[in-house]
């Protein structure tokens, strides 16, 4: 593993992190519409993360799979059913009085938005070792 390779893993790292909490923000932003660009409440969007691997040329030089970071495969929306919120005033009530809200729970978002940073602060934790120990092999020669 040459000594970029740590640099490229965890700003791999940080790219996906910084993009599951914009994910994460936009679904709080979004608890409580309930009209979307399809006409229909705001469904929470996820990321589906996915090992980045080396080259096929690389994985036969070592005979092995190496990790080469992490990447975003696709962003999906939960397929969780909507909540039911009775509201007759609400002008998107049906006829019941209960209008459909987003399929987010604050809760569960925060909670997320926390293991982000708790994963953002980690690669860059990693990120600035690889390159204290660059400066200090640098040192020494």
């Amino acid at each position: 593993m040459g000594l970029f390779n740590n640099f490229n893993i965890s700003a791999s790292g940080l790219t996906a992190q910084r993009l599951r909490m914009d994910l994460i923000s936009s679904n709080i932003a979004n608890a409580n519409t309930t009209k979307a660009e399809d006409g229909k409440p705001y469904r929470r969007k996820l990321p589906v993360f996915s090992a980045k691997l080396k080259d096929e040329i690389n994985k036969f030089d070592t005979g092995e799979d190496i990790g080469n970071g992490v990447e975003v495969s696709s962003i999906q929306e939960s397929k969780e059913p909507y909540k039911l919120v009775y509201n007759p005033n609400h002008p998107e009530a049906n006829e019941s009085g209960y209008v459909e809200m987003p399929n987010i729970n604050i809760v569960s978002e925060m909670t997320d938005m926390i293991s982000a940073t708790r994963a953002y602060e980690a690669n860059v934790t990693a990120l600035n070792s690889a390159k204290s120990m660059a400066q200090s092999a640098l040192k020494i020669g």
